[in-house]
Parts: C-alpha cells; sequence; structure tokens
C-alpha cells in the first residue's frame, strides 16, 4: 500500500495495515519523507543559526509539513498493535528495525518541528518590533522562553538543547528580550518623566505623567511583566518625594493644564530645619495622597496580585512607614489630656494605612506598621504625657529656691492644732507653687476626662514620679546652696512640709502611695532641715572652742567677745528665719539651739575648781549679756522661757552672786526652787569653788544633800 501526506493516506493509517508487507511499505515510505524534510530543515537551520547565510526561506512554510509528517508518524505508531508487534518482532527482524528507526528519527523530527517554530516565533518579533507592538513582543518572548529555556525533562529537550543551533538560539533570545526591556524603558522614561534640579538653598522636583493612559498603561503593562527592575525610580520617589514630605515643609502642587501631561511640582529648603518646623502629620497625608494620585494611572495590575504600586512599594515601604512612624506620628502624639481628646490622630492614620492598601502599596495584613502604632498609642500617649510633665517638671525643680512667697497668711499654730488639715503661715519657693499648680492641672485633667475610669490610675501615677524626682534631684541640684546657706535649707524644710500636706489634702484623689510619699517628703525636708541646725551647732562649737575662764583672777574680755559672736550667729539665722519658718518651727528650733549653747557656757562653768570674786562677777555679767539678749531672738520674748536650761542659767546667776546663807535657803534642804534645775553635786562643788574652805561653808556643804 502507498502511503502518503494526503487525508486518504491518514485515513489509511488511522484504520491500520491489513498485513506485515503493508505495514513495512508504510514505515519505509514515512522514513523516506521525513529523512528528505530533515535535510531540507538542516539546512534552513544552519543558514540563520550556524553560517549564519543569507536566507530568504521563511519557518511556517516548513511548520505545517512537518505538523503533518509528525501527525502521520504517531498514527502509524498508535496503530502497530502490541500484538501485531510483538509478532513482527518474531516474523520480520527488518520490520522491527524499522519501526525502531521511525521511532528514533520522530524525535529528530520534533526537534526540528520545535526550532521551525523557535524561527518563526523570531520572525514575527523582529515584526511586532517594527509596529512597537511591544505587548505582542513580550508574549512572543514568553513563548519563545517556554521553548528555549525550560529545564530537560524529556528526551526531545535533551536533543534540542544538543544542537549546533541551540546557544545561538538561546543568545538570540536574550538579545530580543533585552531589546524588548530598553524599547519598553526608552518609552516608559518619555511617558513618566522624574526631575530634580538643585539651587543653592533649596532642591525642585517634578514628576510628569503622560496623560495618554492606555499608551502608559500599555508600556507599563508591558516592562514591568519583562522583569524591569525599578530600583531608580523607587530611590527618586522615596529620597526625591516623599522623605522631604516626611521630614520637611514641603510646596506641593498638582498642575492639569497641560494636555499631554499631569505635572506634580515639590520644592523643599536643603538646610537643617528646626523640629518646630517639621509639618503636621496631616500635611504628610496629604502630600504623599497626591503622589499618589499623580501616579495612579501607571498602577497596573502586573500579575495575578500584582500592582506597579506593590512592586515598588516591595522596595521602599519599610523605610517610608518607619520614617513615618518615627519622624512625624511620634511627633504627633498629644501632650496633655486637651490634646488627647481633640486627637484624631488614630483614625487619620487608619485611613491613610487605607489609602495605601486600596493602592496596592502595601498588604492589609502582613504590613502592620501603621496599625501596630495606633495599637500603641494609649501607652504612647501615656509615656509622651508623662515625659511632658516630668520635663516641666525639672525646669521648676532648676528654679531658685531664694524666690520666694508666704502661704497660709493668717493660719497660727493654734489653728493647726484644731484643725490639721489646716497649714500654718510660712513662706515657701514660688516653684513649689509653680509645681503644685502642675500637679493640680493634671488632677482638674483626669477630673474632666470623659475616660475617667479608665485613664485616671495610670496617669495618675505621674504624680509620685514628680514627688520622688523633686526628693531625689532638688537636693542634688541645690546641694551647695542648701549646705551653704540657712534660708535655703529652710525654704527647702517648708517647701516639703507643704508638698506633703497637698498630697494629704488629696488623698481622696487617689493617689498612688501617697501615704508612703507624705512620709518621704517629711522625712526628707527633716533630714535637710536637721542638718542645718548642725552645721550652725558646729559653728557656736567652733567659736566656744576658745571660751577660755580657767584664769583664776580675770577670765578677760575674750570670753564676752566668743559669746557675743555667738549670739550674733542666732540672730542672723533669727533674720533669715523668723519670717519663714511657721512659728512653732521656729519657736522649738531656737530653743534648742539657745538650749545647747547655754549648756556649753554652764558645763564649763560648773567645771571650774576655784572661782573669784571676781571671776564670779564677770560669769554673772557675762550671763547677763545672754540673758538680756536671747529674749530678742524670739517673736515672743517670753517665749525664751521655754528655753529648757533658762530658768538654770539664770539661777546659775543668782549662785555667782549669792552668799552661802542665800544659796542654804534657795536650796531649803531640798524643797527650794535650785533643786528643779540643779543637782545635788552641782550645788556643792559651786559652793566649794566660790567660798574658801570655813566653818560656815561646810555647815552650808552639811546641809545641801
Amino acid at each position: 500500500m502507498v502511503v502518503g501526506l494526503d487525508g486518504s493516506v491518514i485515513k489509511e493509517l488511522s484504520a491500520g495495515f491489513d498485513t506485515i508487507e503493508d505495514t513495512k511499505a508504510g514505515v519505509v515510505h514515512i522514513l523516506q519523507q521525513i529523512r528528505r524534510f530533515q535535510e531540507r530543515i538542516h539546512k534552513h537551520i544552519e543558514d540563520n543559526y550556524v553560517d549564519f547565510m543569507p536566507n530568504h526561506t521563511t519557518s511556517d512554510m516548513y511548520i505545517e509539513e512537518g505538523e503533518h509528517l509528525l501527525r502521520d508518524t504517531e498514527h502509524l505508531l498508535s496503530n502497530v498493535s502490541s500484538d501485531t508487534r510483538l509478532d513482527l518482532n518474531e516474523a520480520n527482524a527488518e520490520l522491527t528495525q524499522c519501526i525502531e528507526e521511525l521511532r528514533e528519527i520522530s524525535l529528530g523530527l520534533k526537534v526540528s518541528h520545535r526550532i521551525l517554530k523557535i524561527d518563526d516565533f523570531f520572525q514575527c518579533v523582529e515584526e511586532a518590533n517594527a509596529t512597537k507592538d511591544y505587548l505582542m513582543v513580550l508574549d512572543l518572548l514568553g513563548k519563545l522562553k517556554c521553548l528555549i529555556c525550560r529545564e530537560a525533562t524529556c528526551e526531545v529537550d535533551r536533543i534540542f538543547q544538543k544542537c549546533a543551533c541551540y546557544d545561538t538560539i538561546k543568545i538570540k533570545y536574550h538579545v530580543q528580550a533585552n531589546i524588548l526591556q530598553q524599547n519598553l524603558q526608552h518609552k516608559f522614561e518619555r511617558l513618566l518623566q522624574l526631575s530634580e534640579k538643585n539651587f543653592p538653598t533649596t532642591k525642585h522636583v517634578t514628576v510628569q505623567v503622560s496623560k495618554d493612559v492606555g499608551q502608559l498603561q500599555d508600556i507599563v503593562m508591558a516592562l514591568f511583566q519583562a522583569r524591569y527592575n525599578p530600583l531608580k525610580i523607587c530611590d527618586f520617589l522615596l529620597e526625591n518625594c516623599l522623605m522631604p514630605m516626611v521630614v520637611k515643609p514641603v510646596s506641593v502642587e498638582l498642575l492639569n493644564d497641560n494636555e499631554e501631561y499631569t505635572q506634580l511640582n515639590i520644592s523643599y529648603s536643603l538646610k537643617e530645619l528646626l523640629k518646630s518646623l517639621k509639618p503636621s502629620y496631616k500635611e504628610v497625608f496629604a502630600n504623599i495622597q497626591m503622589l499618589l494620585d499623580c501616579l495612579t494611572n501607571i498602577n497596573v495590575n502586573v500579575f495575578a496580585e500584582q500592582h506597579v504600586f506593590t512592586i515598588i512599594g516591595g522596595q521602599i515601604k519599610d523605610r517610608l512607614l518607619k520614617l513615618i512612624v518615627d519622624e512625624c506620628l511620634m511627633d504627633s502624639i498629644p501632650a496633655t489630656m486637651d490634646e488627647y481628646h481633640k486627637s484624631t490622630l488614630v483614625q487619620d492614620v487608619l485611613r491613610f494605612e487605607q489609602t495605601l492598601v486600596d493602592n496596592f502599596f502595601i498588604h492589609a495584613e502582613m504590613d502592620c506598621t501603621l496599625t501596630n502604632f495606633t495599637k500603641k498609642f494609649e501607652q504612647l500617649f501615656r509615656n509622651r504625657f508623662n515625659k511632658k510633665v516630668l520635663e516641666t517638671a525639672r525646669e521648676i525643680m532648676h528654679k531658685d529656691l531664694q524666690d520666694m512667697t508666704v502661704v497660709a497668711e493668717g493660719i497660727t499654730a493654734e489653728d493647726v492644732v484644731k484643725n490639721p488639715f489646716l497649714f500654718p503661715q510660712c513662706m515657701i519657693s514660688k516653684c513649689t507653687l509653680d509645681l503644685i499648680k502642675l500637679m493640680e492641672h493634671i488632677l482638674k485633667q483626669l477630673n474632666n476626662s470623659a475616660e475617667e475610669e479608665e485613664e485616671e490610675p495610670e496617669l495618675l501615677a505621674v504624680i509620685p514620679v514628680i514627688l520622688n524626682t523633686y526628693i531625689n534631684e532638688v537636693p542634688k541640684t541645690h546641694k551647695n546652696l542648701l549646705e551653704s546657706i540657712p534660708q535655703q535649707s529652710v525654704l527647702f524644710f517648708n517647701n516639703c512640709m507643704f508638698l506633703a500636706h497637698w498630697v494629704a489634702k488629696n488623698a481622696d484623689a487617689c493617689i498612688p502611695t501617697h501615704p508612703a510619699l507624705v512620709n518621704t517628703l517629711h522625712a526628707t525636708g527633716t533630714n535637710i532641715f536637721k542638718a542645718q541646725i548642725i552645721y550652725q551647732q558646729k559653728i557656736l562649737a567652733t567659736i566656744l572652742r576658745e571660751f577660755d575662764i580657767s584664769d583664776p583672777h580675770s577670765i578677760g574680755s575674750r570670753p564676752f567677745k566668743l559669746t557675743r559672736q555667738c549670739l550674733r550667729q542666732l540672730d542672723v539665722l533669727k533674720n533669715v528665719w523668723r519670717n519663714v519658718l511657721p512659728d512653732s518651727t521656729y519657736k522649738q528650733t531656737f530653743c534648742d539651739l539657745l538650749n545647747d549653747f547655754c549648756l556649753d557656757i554652764m558645763k564649763r562653768v560648773l567645771l571650774l575648781e576655784d572661782i573669784s570674786t571676781t571671776v564670779a562677777n564677770e560669769l554673772s555679767e557675762l550671763i547677763e549679756v545672754i540673758l538680756n539678749v536671747s529674749p530678742t531672738l524670739f517673736k515672743e520674748k517670753h517665749e525664751v522661757l521655754c528655753v529648757p536650761c533658762w530658768m538654770k542659767l539664770r539661777q546659775l546667776k543668782m549662785i555667782l552672786n549669792a552668799s552661802l546663807q542665800e544659796i542654804t535657803e534657795q536650796w531649803c534642804d531640798g524643797a527650794g526652787i535650785l533643786t528643779a534645775h540643779y543637782k545635788v553635786d552641782e550645788i556643792r562643788h559651786l559652793i566649794r569653788a566660790l567660798f574658801q574652805n570655813t566653818d560656815r561653808r561646810a555647815s552650808a556643804l552639811a546641809k545641801i544633800s
């Protein structure tokens, strides 16, 4: 049977052969046709891809013939049934060999057919390039890539990749791909023009987008599907447009008056600007929105879930979002309760984030930088609120303590005894009142808060922080003055007492740890005050270190000078403390200081073994000086009677001037007035020192028991 390539032959091949001879004839005929076809194809391929000879033939004239041969071969092989072929293998080795040869040569036919298709696609690419049909070129290159660059998964692939023309075909594919990308990029850069111009202190950036939307989107689609690397445009947009929009004042103008282009003009200063000149977050959002609107026509869907903005965002979104949060939103967090309640920051940020999602710039579920900021907003506000309050508090704490004012005017110690919620009249530093105004403002803001129950506990915690900062920092900040200037220390004492009184008065405000705060404020103020008192006592003690009355003939003028010097020192303290300290505190303080001073004087007198009449008179005069001056140190002279050793000092003056009889009468067998302040040994010692050893002295001593 004669086997041809027309429809009747295909029909017969489909029906199968009646005899082995028919089968053999059909196989031989197909083999002959394939060989002749392969010879012609081989020359065509060598001319095009090996020798690069001029060739006026086109591949499409061979493709159809090759497809017919492939169909005939497949039909022939499929219609030789398994049983028949088994019989053939046993009966006719020559036929079996022909069939195996057909199988092998059919692989070559498939390779030839693939090369013809590749060649045809290349010709189509050239035609599409000529008409600038870049989407068609992109589609053709995609088909070429599937035929040329795929992995060798079958025998045809392996044979094709070993062909002499394979490397040339592959190079030609890459050349065409590069040509396409260059063409697309050149066209794209004409449709989307990005430019910048630097001046001495400013920069002007221009973004021009073609209004030929159809052509623009076709080019963008083809370019990005061709795996265009948008790094250059990404860097330009981030560095010249987006970053300046976030961190500095920017002039943005969108122009639509040109028929061919939409133009966005951006201008800004190149100088380092003050933080206070940063744009508000609303301005930042509006400017970024304007940039996205200008570029919206390039934001085509490139792949399944990828738009152009998705690809651009993949390069810059992390840096941009971090910059927005760090340099814009963090500065926009409210610092006061009033600002907090007026703020729409959270809602605005979420709307802006949705804008970015709608423009496919970020992924709603994966890019959570802005969402996370809004979730932390409450805590960030508390931190900012506390930081702002503490900054203000520290500024107050660094003010001069000496700038003072009267508080609780007219409130006496007796009033305080009757009503412990009152504070006695005294003077405190004005900065302490400023600090209290600050804390009262916080309480007022919280009381006016619509969400008081939720916010108050955490925001109230800033008050203990303020007071603990005061306790810790003021003694350090004003250390030298607190140690060296008496008035500073008593002012700090009053300040601490007044702050403690304020905390106790506001106990119903539920200030955290308020009992501990009251105790700590009391202790801190008292410690500073006590340290000053000890310092003043040391000054008096240092003066009295040279107080010498051991000369039995005369004490001289030196003790008088030293005594007056001590009294002048106390008078200095009176002048700086009397109108500053509360009356009761002032009175008690001077009672203690005078008591120590008087006891020191009396101790020195009581240590004398022999007191002559002259010395006794001089000591009496010295004590008289103390008795005359000391009452003037108090607001009311009679308050000197509260000095514990005052009566003992007066009695010592009396003893120094008294006779033996007067002393024994004042003792009165242990029932006299001297017994209230003097011990037996002290009176006996004074008698021995003042009077000579006589029977009268012995009699008097006998009565002192």
